[in-house]
């Protein structure tokens, strides 16, 4: 099978031409200072009259050494599906091309206000996801509540208790198994059940 030629990239798949659209993870020197994801229209931001850039969200360090080494795993096995270089994170601005930035903020939204002993089954939730699934929730929640300041609003809220408190496959295969429900005393019908007469 031919190599599909790629064209040049920097991060993590982000297109290496001028003013792209893109999502930046900026990593400080400081150990104390918080890692900020921003959104970064470029062009588009002319062209559709918005803001040239968005703080989608920050993280503690970590929460983000939490989800760091997951998400390069799973960006740079898609960047190599594609024949494009593989990205890593460093200090400063790291790219992230605009699809892969919208799924690393929809896990980065569910775990800024996540205890950090469930950050692991947020991540595990978040690779269930299908890319096309993580894409309709990042437009979700962004569409009201995709700023810095709206982590405790709506979808943002809802994402948290969705990846977080969801039980994956393994929590799931360990519970035990419940009862099972008894049936209704004779003489008493169900909502749905058949009416006299009719």
């Amino acid at each position: 099978m031919a190599r599909v030629e790629s064209k040049p990239t920097v991060g993590f798949g982000c297109p290496d031409t001028p003013d792209p659209h893109y999502v930046a993870v900026v990593i400080p020197r400081g150990r104390k200072e918080r890692i900020v994801i921003l959104e970064h229209f470029g062009l588009r931001a002319e062209v559709q009259g918005r803001p040239e850039e968005v703080e989608r969200v920050a993280l503690d360090r970590a929460q983000w050494r939490a989800i760091a080494e997951p998400l390069r795993r799973e960006f740079n096995q898609r960047l190599k599906e594609k024949g494009i270089a593989a990205g890593r994170w460093q200090v400063g601005e790291n790219r992230v091309e605009r699809l892969l930035g919208k799924e690393l903020c929809v896990l980065a939204w569910a775990i800024e206000r996540a205890h950090l002993e469930l950050i692991p089954v947020a991540v595990t939730n978040w690779l269930g996801l299908k890319p096309e699934e993580r894409w309709w929730l990042y437009t979700m929640t962004a569409a009201a509540t995709g700023g810095r300041e709206d982590s405790e609003v709506g979808w943002r809220k809802a994402l948290r208790f969705a990846l977080t408190e969801n039980p994956t496959d393994a929590e799931v295969a360990a519970m035990p198994k419940g009862k099972p429900r008894r049936r209704a005393r004779s003489g008493q019908k169900g909502l749905f059940d058949a009416q006299e007469g009719s």
